[in-house]
Formats: C-alpha cells, structure tokens, sequence
C-alpha cells in the first residue's frame, strides 16, 4: 500500500532543457499575552516597501485616488503586487473569531466585540495610511501565475483577497501577513466579482484553525463576517462573507512561475533575495545539501566546505539552498497531510506555499473511510489531487519552481558575477548551467523523499502510541493497517482514536482481540467477511502489541493512552460536518453552532467540550454512511 502511495519522484528534463533558448538573451506558537488592540498592533509593510509595485498605479495615492472600478481584471507587468482597496461592505456582522489566532497575533480578547474591529475586518476602514500625506501602509494585492492541473494558466493573482498590513507578535517575535478574503475586485480578478461566499468561508475558517491545532503548517484564519447585503451568483445566489486570514507569508511557486514564463530575470533575482532575507531568516539560515558519505570522509580531512560543494555539476549556491529550504518545508507538510488523511483537493503551483504552509482551502476533505484514490475535488476526473498522488504532486510543483530558480541554481558559483547579473547566460556555458540545475534539483529531490519519510514516520510511530521508529515498521504496522482499513472500508481517523483506547490487557489473546476487533467498524458492519475482519485486525493488534511492550514495558497503559490522545483528535471537521453547520448557519441562522464546532476545531483532541453535548456526540461519532467521502466543487 505505502509504495503506491509514496512514489518515487521523477527527474525533472523536460522545461529546464527549453531554458537554454532564452538565457542568452537576456510558525505555532500562543503569544500568551493580554495582547493589544487590532488598531494598535505594530504594522509594517516589508513587501510592498521591498518589491515592485503595478507601475499603472506606482503608489498608493495613484490607487487611492483612481475610481474603484479602475482597479479591476487586466494584466500587470514587471511588478509583485497592486495596491488596492477594499470594497465597502453594508450592514455586516461578526459570526465568530478565533481566539488561538487572537492570541498568537497578540489582539486582546475584548477587542472583538468593538465595532471598530468589525468594520476593519470586513474592510470598511483602515487606518494605516494617511490620505492628506500619502504616508503609511496602504492595502495591497499580489500578482503570481501557475499551472492549474498541469497546464500553464498565465496570470492568477489574488482576485478576491487584498493584504491589509504586516504585523510582529511582540511576544513571539512571529511576522504575519494578515488580508481579507472576498474584499472585492482587484486586477487578478480575471472574469470574477471578487467576492467569496458564505459556505466556503465557513469552511476555510474551520479548517485553517484546525489544521493548526494539529500542529500541521497552515495559513490561519482570525475572522469570520457575513455580508448580508451581499448576494454571489455561483451555482445559485449565496450570500458573501470575509474571512480575515494571516500568514508568514503569502508568496506561493506561482508568483515565481509568472516572471519565469515572462523571461523577467530581475524579478525573478529579486523576488529569490527577498524571500531569503525577508520570509526566510536569512540567507545563512538555509541549508545545504545533506552530505555523502565521501564528502563527509573529506570533512574529517579537514577539506574545506566551499572547495567541496564549490566545483563541478555538484556546486550549489545560496539560491540552491532557498530551494533545498522550501522542499524540506513542503515535504514536511505533505507528509503531516498523508499522516492525518487530508486533503487539499487543488495543489496548482498558485495554491502551493514557498514557506510551506496549507493553504487556499476550496474543496478539501479529511478521510473517512480509507480510500488512497479519494479525492474531495469532483472536477478532478483524473484524480490528480487524489489522496495518494498528494506527495508527487508537491514534487512536480517543486519541479516546476526548480525550473523558475533553474537559472540562479545552475549558475553555480558565478551567480553574482556582472555579466551573469546583467545579460545572463552565454552560450558558452549554457548546456553546463543546464546539466547542473537539473543535478542539483534532481538531487533535492532526493532529499525531499528523505524528509518526507522521516517525517511521516515520525508521525505514524506517534498516532500508533510508539516512542521509536523501527524499519520493520512501515511493512508489519504502517502499509498493512492501511491494506486492512482499505479492503474493509474502515474509517481512517476513527481507527487511530479507537486504538488509543485499547489497553494492553485486551489484547493478551487471539480471542480477546477478536472481541476487541469490531469497535473499529461502523455501525452498519464491515465491508468483506466480518470474521476475515476481526482475523485480520487481531493479527495486526498482536504485531502492535508486541511493539508498544518494546517501547513502553508492562503496565504503562495511562501514560501511552494519554499519549496517543494527545496526537490522535477526537473530533475531524469533516464534509458532512461542516456541510450541516453551514446549512445552520445559513438557511437557519443560527450561531452557536458554529461556536461549538469551533471550540471543538481548537481543541480536536479533548474528550468532551461542554458546549452542547448532543452535537458534539454526533460530530464525533460514526459518519452517516450517505455522508461518507464527500466531494465539492472549487468555486466559492
């Protein structure tokens, strides 16, 4: 099963080979602090002060004093972002704020119930930049392209979402971006109004916070309004809503695939620079490659590092290493998905993070049963975005950003030579840049594996209840609870729960286990033979068995319980979950459940959370079976 799963990325050759034609031309923590008011947070604008603006409205008085339409769906050239401001909203209203992300942007708690924090979050004012001076920061919008399934899409951008400021927790001393999503129009709008609907709002402001609390990189959500005044024509009439998210940041691999199809070798140079210094805490923050067994044997000889990464196909620069960072990054990441059995659904370049994060929530799912070919998208008729192909396509998407970085990796050691600077590569040296860029990437994918199996070992070890992480594992343990969950259509996360509670005792003897086994199934039965089931699951519970004695001896049940509960969430905000919250909150209005399931999204691995008891059992239990791998559309 793992091995369908866990592919082996494939070497890049195709685009890097076209680049010969054009180069001679030319984080989690709580701040824990009373925090402040949202209007008195420190705020800096780091990338639009750093990084090219829309030369159509090269400042913000140029934006601020053009009418609104003007601001609209058009191409944008040589730049990084526009700034733009956000629509008014009439009449809204504050269905729910998170208080961790309260916390960690270090806004105090009594804040939210001002009217100035609504009408800042739902965009209506601002009060960063000064209109009679024109000094301040003034609200933005960033442009970036990428491939869309698999083909070249042209110029993306943020069409609905418009970055408000920067702000740094005090405390944590952790920079966030935060802007609005469904603000209204900007010039990447393309053929849209701007605007996001209520349901998918709902959705993204769920699972960001979630996400989160599982301790999954994740861009964050702080704010939920509705826009009552606001009417959406998607499939039908919906009503709009904003949600106010944050990040470290919000560059994807689609805002370096834009420059990259346009030949803008400066932006391109500069956008790199900027992510390493800015996003990234500097360029000697990044690593290297992870040494060989020869390079090590030249360490100890005392060889100096730059003689040994410093010549032949294998020279790597600094612009190497910012690769190497957002492919460990991102394969961390992939390999937490795969652990928690989630689900993007759109992993297009434009929806894939260069600082590693979850992000651009449409039709995202978390497993119910286990089914490696699931996929929550039901556009995606080929299953591109499909559960198992997950850890491939983040590779083919970093695949993609080699090519992008492809010319300032094979540059080598002359990347900051005049003539490299200035007028790029000579043919003289092209095919040589060209077999060491698609080395260097090839290798990183190498590592990216590497960290991709380390980490989702780790985690796996951690939701079976195991302190350690044998080889014999991933066979014995892993990939045959995943044959067994798959051939009888166990639940994925519930099985993890379940597991948690079973004690060692009830698992000393094949006919202990056997009663043990059907607390694993749903209600309805199993798929297949029961008795196959339970023979199954029992033999698999005496291999478990015997690892946990490895780890934790006799008599340690409460702490590796304990220990389990604490990695294996009670609660999933599933599809049907949040397909009956949003039908509450809606078409009933009703609020408190949205409450409660957040309460429940912040703190998933609790027993039992005290709001309503009757919702929570019910969120929790077994999946009605007509509710079972949900799928949604991508437009919101």
């Amino acid at each position: 099963m793992l091995s369908r799963i866990l592919r082996r990325p494939q070497a890049p050759r195709v685009r890097l080979a076209q680049m010969a034609n054009h180069i001679s031309n030319g984080s989690n923590g709580t701040a824990g602090t009373s925090g402040h008011a949202l209007r008195d947070l420190p705020k800096s604008n780091n990338f639009t002060s750093k990084l090219p603006p829309d030369p159509a409205f090269a400042t913000p008085r140029d934006s601020h004093n053009a009418p609104r339409e003007t601001l609209g769906p058009r191409m944008v050239k040589g730049a990084l972002y526009t700034y733009v401001r956000p629509e008014c909203v009439l009449g809204p209203e504050l269905l729910a704020v998170s208080d961790t992300a309260m916390k960690d942007l270090g806004i105090q708690p009594e804040d939210a119930k001002s009217q100035e924090f609504l009408q800042a979050l739902a965009g209506n004012t601002f009060d960063t930049w000064d209109e009679n001076t024109g000094e301040g920061i003034y609200p933005w919008a960033q442009c970036y392209g990428g491939f869309q399934f698999g083909q070249w899409a042209g110029q993306l951008g943020d069409g609905r979402a418009i970055s408000l400021f920067e702000t740094t927790n005090p405390t944590t001393n952790v920079r966030y971006e935060l802007q609005l999503k469904g603000a209204g129009k900007t010039p990447y709008s393309r053929f849209a109004d701007g605007k996001a609907v209520l349901r998918s709002s709902i959705r993204e402001f769920v699972v960001s916070e979630y996400l989160n609390a599982l301790k999954i990189p994740t861009t964050r959500a702080l704010s939920l309004v509705l826009c009552p005044k606001s009417k959406v024509l998607r499939e039908r009439m919906e009503p709009g809503a904003i949600v106010a998210r944050f990040a470290q940041s919000w560059i994807r691999f689609g805002t370096f695939d834009l420059p990259r199809s346009r030949g803008d070798r400066k932006l391109l140079r500069q956008l790199s620079d900027y992510v390493a210094e800015e996003v990234f805490p500097g360029w000697e923050s990044l690593p290297s490659k992870i040494p060989s067994v020869e390079e090590h044997d030249k360490v100890a000889r005392g060889v100096a590092k730059d003689e040994i990464q410093g010549t032949g196909k294998e020279a790597e620069n600094r612009y190497t290493r910012l690769y190497r960072e957002i492919a460990r990054r991102n394969a961390k990441t992939v390999a937490a998905w795969q652990a928690y059995g989630f689900m993007n659904g759109v992993l297009n370049t434009d929806n894939t993070s260069i600082f590693g994060l979850s992000m651009d929530y449409g039709p995202f799912a978390f497993m119910d049963n286990f089914d490696p070919s699931y996929t929550p998208n039901h556009d995606d008729h080929m299953l591109r975005y499909s559960y198992r192909n997950q850890p491939t396509i983040i590779w083919w998407n970093l695949v993609r950003l080699g090519e992008a970085l492809g010319e300032l990796i094979g540059s080598g050691a002359r990347c900051d030579e005049a003539e490299f600077v200035e007028d790029g590569v000579s043919k003289a040296w092209a095919d040589e840049l060209v077999e060491r860029a698609e080395h260097l990437i090839t290798e990183t994918g190498g590592e990216y594996k590497a960290v991709f199996m380390t980490e989702y070992k780790r985690l796996m070890s951690a939701r079976l209840g195991l302190k350690t992480s044998k080889e014999t594992d991933f066979e014995v343990l892993f990939s045959e609870l995943l044959d067994t969950m798959e051939a009888h259509e166990l639940d994925f996360n519930h099985t993890f729960r379940t597991l948690s509670n079973i004690t060692l005792a009830e698992t000393e003897t094949e006919k202990k286990r056997k009663e043990v086994a059907p607390r694993f199934f749903h209600h309805e039965g199993v798929a297949g033979d029961e008795e196959k089931a339970k023979e199954r699951i029992s033999n698999w519970l005496a291999q478990w068995r015997v690892r946990v004695l490895e780890d934790w001896g006799e008599g340690s049940d409460d702490a590796r319980i304990a220990a389990m509960k604490s990695v294996n969430p009670k609660f999933v905000p599933r599809g049907w979950v949040l397909d009956e919250l949003i039908q509450r909150v809606e078409h009933k209005e009703e609020r408190n459940v949205l409450r409660t399931v957040m309460n429940m999204a912040l703190n998933p691995f609790e027993e039992q959370w005290g709001v309503n008891a009757e919702d929570e059992d019910r969120f929790c239990g077994d999946v009605p079976r007509l509710g079972r791998a949900m799928q949604c559309s991508c437009s919101s």
